[in-house]
């Protein structure tokens, strides 16, 4: 088994588990240009930013004078190699013919105590920027000698998106296969996340880094026949009337502390057409339905719906509102635990669709606390979004936004997913490829960040498992695409 590694390191990084390593016969360190190279018997690699295209080239040449089979490409200075972890990875290579291997890993306790730390499947609609390879993957050498090539030849200069393109190559000549068990340990270091890089890709700041990805990941769809144009495709069309101009639509189970603020959020708003307010009571067992129930009696413009069924998702509850009698030609998102900021939200957003005939129109919000004090990282208004690409870079991003409102006879074309989680990405993914989407980049919407709703408190399983079904999302949409090509 002939190997060559390339080990990542920033201000230093501990070689011992790879020179001990009879199998290895090349090392290279990449080393940032202003940090000292420490020494040993391997080669040094200098590079400001281990994902430029220049890192990558580098990296790639120096593999390509080598007599290896497979490049293990290793993201952290702290990987731990079990006794058999790279014999595993080189079988599994060798026996699925992948063009690259990852595998879940141990995460060590600051007691020494390890953890798994499971990894999800990689697969077509996985070519989000984000993806978690964790921190070592083995790389097949003869497609990367091709890949290398073929860089060369077809690649700007980056400063952030070397690797994303090189990865999205490989995924294009070969399986990406996921080991489901540990190869190696990292070892305790302190977490000081704060949650707030799930909202990374929208930072102003990172602006540069976003439209570089953008160009990447339009590129790879185009490679694999998976790109299209502009959608141009009119609304479709009303067969029958409405009792009312919009619909606000509020799903809810259990939301006793904050469904009222949001129906009263709901109910104030000013505007020169009739709408109403269709809560969806998810059969709540708390007070949620009392306190829906008196409100209503107050308020005939809240209709208040418990569906039949007792099998129904957030997605589910959606369609129960939207092919309801009561639901106008706009139907406009709003979470029960969540507020509009202004009174005249709906005005601005049924405008948008009246000025553009657009199938949806999605707003801008700010992240706050239950208390609504702003919180990082504040506005969240999704400004990468262009008309000429949106739809194409909504294959790569988290999300598109919010509050999201629709034109009510195209949703209901499309239907939700009886889902409760992604399940306004499925819709708005198959909109944004068929009909044109409005924007509004003014904050519209105050979204709550509190202990019952921070993604960022869930179980790694639970996480993995939403993130799969977004992936798989991304799946669907890109066969479909490939399917309709002419």
């Amino acid at each position: 088994m002939a190997t060559g590694v390339a080990v990542v390191a920033w201000n230093g990084a501990s070689l011992g588990p790879f020179q001990q390593c009879s199998a290895i016969h090349d090392l290279a360190l990449i080393v940032p240009n202003q940090v000292s190279a420490p020494p040993g018997d391997h080669t040094i690699l200098k590079a400001e930013n281990l994902q430029s295209s220049a890192a990558i080239a580098d990296a790639l040449k120096w593999f390509q004078e080598t007599d290896a089979d497979y490049l293990l490409w290793v993201l952290s200075s702290s990987v731990d190699l079990s006794t058999q972890g790279l014999k595993r990875l080189v079988d599994c290579a060798r026996e699925t013919k992948a063009a690259a291997v990852y595998s879940d890993y141990l995460d060590q306790d600051i007691d020494r105590s390890t953890r798994l730390h499971p990894l999800i499947d990689y697969q077509s609609g996985s070519l989000r920027d984000d993806f978690d390879f964790g921190q070592a993957l083995l790389l097949d050498g003869d497609r990367l000698r091709a890949i290398s090539a073929q860089m060369q030849q077809e690649c700007a200069a980056t400063t952030f998106g070397g690797w994303y393109d090189l990865r999205l190559r490989l995924s294009e000549v070969g399986p990406i296969f996921h080991l489901p068990e540990p190869t190696y340990t990292l070892p305790f270091a302190a977490d000081d996340s704060s949650g707030e890089d799930h909202f990374s890709y929208v930072d102003p700041r990172n602006r540069e880094y976003q439209g570089e990805m953008e160009q990447i990941a339009t590129a790879h769809l185009k490679r694999i026949g998976a790109y299209s144009d502009p959608p141009k495709a009119p609304w479709v069309g009303e067969t029958s009337p409405f009792l009312v101009e919009a619909s606000v639509v509020i799903p809810v189970r259990n939301r006793q502390r904050t469904i009222s603020d949001a129906v009263e959020s709901a109910l104030s708003q000013e505007a020169d057409f009739a709408f109403n307010v269709i809560v969806v009571d998810n059969h709540s067992t708390d007070k949620t339905s009392q306190i829906l129930s008196d409100i209503a009696q107050q308020n005939p413009r809240l209709i208040h719906l418990v569906p039949k069924r007792t099998d129904l998702g957030i997605g589910g509850c959606w369609n129960e509102a939207v092919h309801s009698e009561a639901c106008g030609r706009f139907a406009i998102q709003l979470d029960s635990d969540d507020l509009y900021a202004k009174t005249d939200v709906l005005k601005r957003i049924v405008a948008e669709f009246q000025r553009t005939g657009c199938a949806m129109v999605i707003g801008s919000y700010t992240i706050v606390d239950f208390d609504l004090n702003p919180i990082p990282p504040g506005l969240v208004d999704h400004r990468e979004w262009t008309d000429e690409n949106g739809h194409n870079n909504a294959l790569r991003i988290a999300g598109m936004g919010a509050p999201r409102a629709f034109h009510v006879p195209t949703l209901r074309s499309i239907g939700f997913p009886n889902a409760s989680y992604g399940e306004d990405y499925a819709v708005a993914l198959k909109i944004a490829s068929r009909y044109p989407i409005g924007r509004i980049y003014d904050s519209l919407y105050w979204c709550r960040r509190w202990e019952e709703n921070s993604d960022h408190a869930l179980p790694i399983e639970t996480m993995n498992r939403y993130t799969t079904y977004k992936d798989r999302l991304r799946s669907i949409e890109i066969a479909a695409r490939q399917n309709r090509q002419p």
